[in-house]
């Protein structure tokens, strides 16, 4: 595990083209993630992820997929989640809590089958991102509730449900992009509210989650550093591990995304000198994952010793 590179990339289609099977013997990286376009059917992408971990001889090889629910639904050539938001789960916990923990635990018990189905390991959830009116419906459903305390509660069943079906989780978007008005896929969002403000509301959903994974946002927040994205912002990332109280593993959002406004390589190197343990690219490209793998450190001591902490909730 000791001699793979600090990022994790995805791949292009429904089976590994022979110039990835050289880039992932070469650069060695943390782990691979999926998305729809990798995923026909059950059987297909068992084969696909099996064949990863081949190459590391590793059964435990991170795999990730962005599976929440609603309209982030990679999964959506095998079943249908579309009416299986985050914001329904978040209104059925107003409004009747046991069928909240009833049909919230199912839902999970499902994509957990799933996943272990096509061989993935982690999802890329909760969305703790609080829901606000007049920001970018990037966000929108994919968020709980407006609330704090009902979002971090919700975030709480999520992280233990999956846990319990021996599957990893990502909280994202730390610290939180609930109030970003533009898409960050696309621009670059900039958050005025003050630091005691955001302490308050923003950031709660964050803190005391028994999540192993964080994904940062490509966000600024300009009362606590008017220059650089959380990614960027090695002021941010130490709020996130001293006032928000997060210790495990940092990961990027995407760095092909717009919000960063950068060179590849620079991304890449100033997302570590910040504070990220790992970076994430996924659109496949493979010119742009050679400038990733190059620019990537071998993991830490740090991050080998949490990711065998996430290889003990695998069974």
């Amino acid at each position: 595990m000791k001699n793979r590179r600090s990022f994790i990339i995805g791949i292009k289609s429904t089976k590994l083209l022979t110039n990835e099977i050289k880039f992932l013997k070469k650069y060695r990286p943390w782990g691979v993630i999926l998305f729809t376009r990798n995923i026909k059917n059950i059987k297909q992408t068992f084969n696909l992820t099996k064949s990863i971990k081949k190459i590391f001889n590793d059964k435990n090889y991170p795999i990730l997929i962005d599976q929440e629910g609603g309209r982030i639904n990679r999964l959506k050539n095998v079943i249908s989640f579309d009416n299986l938001s985050s914001e329904f789960f978040g209104d059925k916990y107003i409004k009747n809590f046991k069928e909240f923990t009833f049909f919230y635990k199912l839902f999970i018990d499902k994509t957990s089958y799933l996943m272990k189905s096509i061989g993935a390991n982690i999802n890329t959830t909760p969305v703790l991102d609080l829901r606000a009116k007049g920001s970018s419906n990037v966000i929108g459903d994919r968020s709980f509730s407006n609330n704090p305390e009902i979002v971090s509660k919700i975030g709480d069943y999520c992280i233990k449900y999956y846990h319990e079906n021996g599957i990893g989780t990502v909280i994202k978007h730390i610290p939180g992009h609930g109030l970003a008005k533009v898409d960050s896929h696309y621009l670059t969002p900039v958050i005025t509210k003050k630091e005691s403000y955001l302490i308050r509301k923003d950031f709660v959903p964050f803190k005391n989650k028994k999540a192993l994974f964080a994904m940062t946002a490509h966000i600024i927040f300009n009362k606590i550093d008017n220059k650089n994205t959380v990614t960027h912002s090695k002021k941010l990332i130490n709020l996130i591990r001293n006032k928000i109280g997060f210790r495990n593993i940092l990961i990027s959002d995407d760095l092909s995304m717009k919000s960063l406004k950068g060179t590849l390589k620079e991304n890449t190197i100033r997302a570590f000198n910040a504070g990220c343990n790992l970076v994430l690219h996924c659109n496949g490209n493979m010119s742009q994952m050679e400038i990733i793998g190059k620019n990537s450190p071998f993991i830490n001591n740090f991050v080998f010793k949490k990711t065998s902490q996430f290889y003990q909730i695998l069974r």
